[in-house]
């Protein structure tokens, strides 16, 4: 209207009134621009226009029309998104407070927010609207927009506000009541969502979306038959979210309908939360495996269930467990029923869970606790479970199968409900029977002794019966060693034992040890002409018999036995050819003893009986008057043999020859090097006292003076003394008068530092102080006698010496007295007690090669026992593993499985699995792990190592479940062994982070934190 006016006044008055024309000239020409700037915002043009409208905005004078160019600038600048938009249209609101476009501007604004998606700032401006100045149209649409408005802005309760005041419109009521039964929806009151989805049911709109949300609710409601006829109706007019959804409510519907088969072509179609299933998705379709028999592919679904803490997760690993049952599979089902009995959701699936798993750790071992205090545990938290009974059987029978013996004890001794008598004897000898063969044997009788208190099995009677003997035997106490054998010998049931067999051969070494020789030589004998006895025992029963006769001079029954040793060309034939050849000198057979003797060294040119046999043969030719042979055998001695302590007596053998010849001289010259070369030594005082009466005999006393001024052991005025001195503390040393001898000895070394018996006084004060616990205080004395010249104390004392060193664990000071010992011993023992030692020192100071090499040596003696060969073939794979040997570590703990017991059994065992794994046979090197878990339960540093290995197992077979419970029970239950615990640790970080990856039930390290 007020176009038209101001046009007719333009027409009408451009001739009268020249001012009146030549305002509307510019009023026309300002309207013409004001029109041309309506033109391009119809058309979109809204740069062009805002330019225009803001030009006409600043040369007209009209207010209302500077207003209206106002306002289109500021919706030119809404609709071009210009940053200052906003303060445009309030600065038009403040500037122009009585313009009639002011309600219209935020109402335009806000609906051009709104059409744009920009839900917030259209909210703001809606809130400025006077929806009184609204025609009913308008109102309708600020009220939905407004709602939907906040209902995008997640604010459900004003949304519905503004949905409910359009619910009945026709234009905008379909939507308006789809979205309050969203509201309803997602509020979880499916009645009302029903009631509004079902109203708008028709409009095309709408359907796609509504046939989903129905079929959810309707899953909600328990109305699991629509929910499949809606969610399959759906399907295929679905996104691939909405279908990924879609399937879980059709494959849930038919779960909760028990329709397995049905369920779970749709379960396995479900994508997840972003991707990722939760352990719930997981339990779903694998119980509906499960139902269909298909245990494989329940256990592939139950076993991602990782970290579950729930009722979900204890039905999860209850019937986890029961597929691996299914499939033989007992390990892992041992660990799923364990995790599922320490879980209260379901009281009555935690008890069958426990009770299946005391079972399955009574069948096949378990690596976390002794199987007996499984099985009390069970007992004692479900005292009426009808399976009471049967669990105590099973836990009278583990004593013994777990071979946990000392647990076992524990258990026995400490509850009087467990009073079976039978048991404590069958335990107490077997946990007897395992100390003995780690060399407690003062421990094993203890324990031997509890078994015959209880004496109820007369076969474990007997056997009790012998080992105390033999543990008695062990510990010198041969009277009581005998005893037992004999008791044994007499027992009806000891006749059909492997132990009984060599009886005769016990008793004899008794009696042998007790010098009761008639006696040792009547069951040697006796035990010798057995048939069918081992070879090694038979040919040291032929020694131990020559050697009876031997020492109560019955020599041709001595020679008669050496020779069936010799003919049984065993380990020690060279010591019954040695033995052999000196009994024909005492039966007046030199020439035979002659023959024998030089036989040997031909034969035997490395015996450690080769100085004894040139030394005898020396001897002989002297006997027989053949100085110039005697001299021959002598010289070889102390060439072929300088370490031998036979060296300083044949040299002084040597002198008194030529004493005896006449050849002054040269008795001189052998008896000044028995001087110079082993001082304080009964040759040197021997040599100087025969020296002197040649010095005598040749009138040369000075030169015999000025000699004897240079040795500090010769003290002639003091000898008297020396010797009574010595003799007194040597008597109570001979009488065992132990702490008078200690005190007689050190007085001696006090008075005669250098005396005449000095290394024998250091050496007999040293075994006293050895024999009462003073070993630090010995040690120098020991030291002492290995710096003198080789003597008969001289190996002995390097074993006493090296023996304190070790246990000290000074593997630095023990080696080269262990080095020593292995060059200068007479005796084998001596020897392999040197070498074995030496390849444990060597171990201890890091020096793999070394030890080796003295393993290899220690291998070598075919006489040694399995546990020493045990020892060595171990300390060969330890090295080969920390150089990085496998292929050789691996065939040394072969060699251990086939002979070792106790801890290296274990080891042994460990390092199957470990090898097993490293072949990628990881079933195998789980079965191996068992093994260690049955067999070896008592070792758990190897168990805990063991079920590391077990764990990275069953990642690798796919099995996240098993590898992650068995993580977390070595973190949780091993940690004495703080290695083993991180290397766990740091194994489940690793799973976790990858499960994490598809389960988003799983939280890493980083979450929990």
């Amino acid at each position: 209207m007020l176009k038209k006016i101001s046009l007719c006044l333009a027409l009408t008055a451009s001739v009268s009134v020249p001012v009146m024309s030549q305002q509307t000239a510019i009023y026309t020409n300002d309207f013409a621009d004001y029109n041309r700037a309506m033109v391009l915002f119809e058309n979109n043009q809204y740069k062009a226009a805002q330019t225009l409208f803001q030009k006409v905005e600043q040369e007209v004078s009209s207010l209302e029309l500077k207003a209206d160019c106002a306002y289109y600038v500021a919706i030119c600048a809404v609709r071009l998104n210009q940053s200052n938009a906003d303060a445009l249209m309030e600065d038009f609101v403040n500037e122009h407070p009585t313009s009639t476009k002011r309600n219209s501007a935020y109402i335009n604004v806000a609906n051009y927010y709104f059409n744009n998606g920009d839900y917030n700032r259209a909210r703001q401006w809606y809130e400025k609207v006077d929806t009184a100045g609204l025609s009913r149209a308008e109102q309708q649409e600020f009220n939905f927009n407004n709602g939907y408005a906040y209902f995008k802005a997640g604010r459900k309760k004003e949304a519905k506000t503004y949905f409910n005041r359009v619910r009945d419109s026709k234009e905008y009521g379909s939507q308006a009541k789809y979205y309050l039964g969203f509201i309803a929806y997602e509020g979880d009151d499916y009645q009302e969502a029903n009631d509004m989805f079902e109203e708008v049911k028709g409009d095309g709109r709408l359907d796609k979306s509504l046939s989903y949300f129905q079929s959810d609710m309707n899953f909600k409601l328990g109305k699991f038959e629509k929910a499949i006829e809606l969610g399959k109706a759906q399907l295929d007019r679905s996104n691939r979210q909405e279908k990924s959804e879609l399937n879980k409510i059709i494959g849930e519907s038919y779960f909760n309908l028990e329709q397995y088969d049905q369920a779970i072509p749709y379960l396995k179609e479900y994508q997840g939360k972003r991707g990722k299933w939760n352990n719930t998705d997981y339990y779903q379709l694998g119980y509906a495996y499960y139902k269909q028999g298909e245990y494989q592919n329940a256990i592939n679904e139950f076993n991602k269930i990782i970290d579950g803490q729930n009722h979900v997760a204890q039905n999860a690993y209850y019937h986890l467990a029961e597929s691996y049952v299914e499939l033989n599979q007992k390990q892992q089902a041992l660990n799923a029923f364990k995790n599922a009995s320490e879980m209260n959701f379901d009281e009555k699936i935690q008890e069958d869970a426990a009770l299946n798993y005391a079972k399955l750790s009574y069948e096949i071992g378990n690596n976390y606790k002794s199987i007996p205090e499984v099985l009390t545990a069970f007992l004692e938290k479900y005292p009426n479970n009808s399976a009471t009974t049967e669990i105590e059987k099973l836990l009278i029978d583990s004593y013994i199968t777990s071979k946990n013996y000392q647990k076992a004890l524990s258990i026995l001794e400490g509850s009087n409900k467990y009073n079976d008598k039978l048991v404590y004897q069958k335990v107490a000898y077997y946990r007897g029977t395992e100390l003995y063969n780690e060399g407690n044997y003062s421990a094993a009788l203890v324990h031997f002794n509890k078994s015959l208190k209880e004496r109820n099995d007369a076969a474990f009677t007997a056997k009790a019966t012998y080992w105390k003997a033999e543990s008695d035997y062990n510990l010198e106490n041969y009277q009581s060693a005998l005893i037992g054998y004999k008791e044994f010998m007499g027992m009806t049931a000891a006749k059909p034992t492997e132990e009984f067999k060599a009886i005769d051969y016990n008793i004899g070494y008794v009696y042998f040890k007790k010098k009761e020789y008639a006696n040792a030589i009547s069951h040697f004998n006796a035990y010798a002409e057995k048939n069918n006895i081992p070879l090694t025992q038979k040919n040291d029963a032929y020694l131990r018999l020559g050697d009876s006769h031997f020492v109560t001079s019955n020599y041709w029954p001595a020679m008669e036995a050496y020779n069936k040793s010799i003919a049984l060309k065993g380990i020690d034939s060279d010591y019954a050819y040695f033995q052999k050849a000196i009994s024909y000198g005492f039966v007046n057979k030199n020439q035979d003893k002659i023959r024998d003797l030089e036989s040997f060294v031909s034969k035997y040119p490395k015996s450690i009986y080769k100085d004894d046999a040139l030394y005898e043969l020396g001897n002989t030719y002297v006997a027989e008057e053949n100085s110039a042979a005697a001299l021959k055998a002598y010289d070889r001695l102390q060439s072929e043999t300088p370490s031998s302590s036979f060296v300083s007596k044949s040299l002084l053998k040597q002198g008194l020859i030529f004493y005896n010849g006449n050849e002054s001289d040269k008795a001189l010259t052998k008896f000044k090097k028995v001087v110079a070369d082993y001082p304080n030594t009964n040759e040197a005082v021997q040599a100087v006292k025969t020296a002197r009466g040649i010095y005598v005999d040749l009138g040369r006393t000075d030169e015999y003076a000025s000699w004897v001024q240079n040795l500090d052991f010769v003290e002639v005025a003091d000898s008297d003394i020396d010797n009574a001195t010595y003799e007194a503390a040597e008597q109570q040393f001979i009488q065992n008068n132990t702490n008078p001898a200690i005190k007689g000895f050190d007085k001696y070394l006090q008075e005669f530092p250098n005396g005449l018996h000095a290394t024998s006084a250091n050496f007999y004060l040293a075994q006293l102080q050895f024999k009462t616990d003073k070993k630090a205080e010995a040690a120098p004395h020991y030291n002492y006698v290995i710096q003198q010249p080789r003597s008969e104390f001289t190996e002995q004392a390097l074993a006493r010496l090296s023996q304190i060193y070790l246990e000290q664990k000074n593997y630095q000071k023990a080696i080269p007295v262990l080095k020593r010992l292995e060059t200068e011993a007479d005796f084998p023992q001596n020897i392999t007690f040197a070498q074995s030692n030496l390849m444990k020192s060597y171990y201890q100071q890091e020096d793999y090669a070394q030890t080796i090499v003295y393993a290899e040596r220690v291998l070598q003696n075919g006489k040694i026992e399995n546990q020493v060969k045990s020892d060595a073939q171990v300390f060969i794979a330890r090295s080969a593993i920390k150089t990085g040997d496998e292929t050789r570590a691996k065939s040394a703990y072969q060699e251990v499985q086939k002979i070792a017991k106790g801890e290296l059994a274990a080891e042994a065992q460990y390092y199957e699995a470990y090898f097993l794994r490293k072949d990628s046979k990881f079933k195998e090197s789980n079965a191996a792990v068992q093994v260690l878990a049955k067999d070896f339960s008592g070792y758990k540093m190897y168990g805990a190592k063991g079920l590391v290995i077990m764990a990275k197992n069953f990642y690798d077979l796919e099995d996240a479940y098993q590898a992650t419970y068995i993580l977390e029970n070595v973190i949780n239950n091993f940690e004495a062994f703080p290695e083993v615990v991180e290397e766990a640790k740091a194994e489940l970080i690793r799973i976790k982070t990858e499960e994490a990856k598809t389960n988003s039930s799983v939280e890493t390290e980083t979450e929990q934190n």
